[in-house]
């Protein structure tokens, strides 16, 4: 796939809402069953290379919402940004390094109203509340389950 090729993003047909909670903030819900490797977001994303991140971006609330990306740091635009942590995600994420994206695909079956979370790794900076933490990678690059699909 080339940079010159269009990109349908065909997953806004899902029956999405953003919802806010009072301790995780807002997040995505689904209003309809999502069934297993559904494509739920394709996001753009805003390339910070390192320099310009470690001088400005990480003292701002930017450095919550990035992604670790090849040479520097990444936000993801659309409802990329807008995904909570869970650590048992029911949503995992491809990055798309050569188009500048990243595609988030469900993980199994997710019912009608129940909320749509990705894992933010192993270096959390809050309380993590859910109960199992077996599933988080060692690979802080890229939390869970997916490597950047270079093709």
């Amino acid at each position: 796939m080339s940079n010159d090729e269009v990109i349908v993003l065909k997953q806004h047909c899902l029956a999405l809402e953003l919802r806010s909670d009072p301790i995780k903030g807002r997040g995505v819900f689904t209003k309809e069953r999502l069934v297993r490797n559904t494509l739920v977001e394709i996001s753009p994303i805003l390339l910070f290379n390192e320099e310009e991140y470690a001088s400005h971006g990480k003292y701002t609330i930017l450095d919550q919402y990035t992604y670790c990306w090849q040479g520097g740091y990444a936000l993801a635009l659309g409802l990329g940004s807008m995904f909570n942590h869970d650590s048992s995600p029911n949503v995992g994420f491809i990055r798309d390094i050569p188009n500048k994206l990243i595609r988030y695909v469900t993980l199994r079956d997710i019912e009608k109203e129940e909320e749509l979370c990705i894992s933010y790794g192993n270096h959390l900076w809050f309380e993590d509340d859910s109960n199992d933490q077996t599933q988080v990678s060692s690979d802080e690059d890229e939390p869970f389950p997916f490597a950047a699909d270079d093709d």
